[in-house]
């Protein structure tokens, strides 16, 4: 792909990602002094997805990059989720 094909993101959309990610970030700080219960962590989890998603699709440019570098972070993000996945079950069956 040559530079000249590339997308290019306009200003605008840069500030309305970055006020999603600060009204995103407040939501989590006021979950986080409500009790929910069991929710609670489903939640932040959620809204940190979220964010992530945000940042990495808009700021780190993987939406417009070669796909081989979106398989790089499909293969990394399905790592971090078995650790986590065999985290939370040594965690469970203790």
């Amino acid at each position: 792909m040559s530079v000249d094909n590339k997308q290019h993101i306009g200003y605008g959309t840069y500030i309305l990602v970055w006020l999603a990610l600060l009204a995103f970030t407040s939501i989590t700080v006021t979950i986080a002094g409500v009790s929910l219960g069991r929710y609670t962590l489903f939640i932040a989890l959620s809204i940190a997805a979220i964010k992530s998603a945000l940042v990495i699709n808009i700021f780190m440019h993987i939406r417009f990059d070669e796909p081989i570098f979106k398989t790089f972070l499909a293969i990394s993000g399905a790592t971090l989720l078995i650790i986590f996945l065999l985290t939370f079950f040594d965690y469970i069956y203790r």
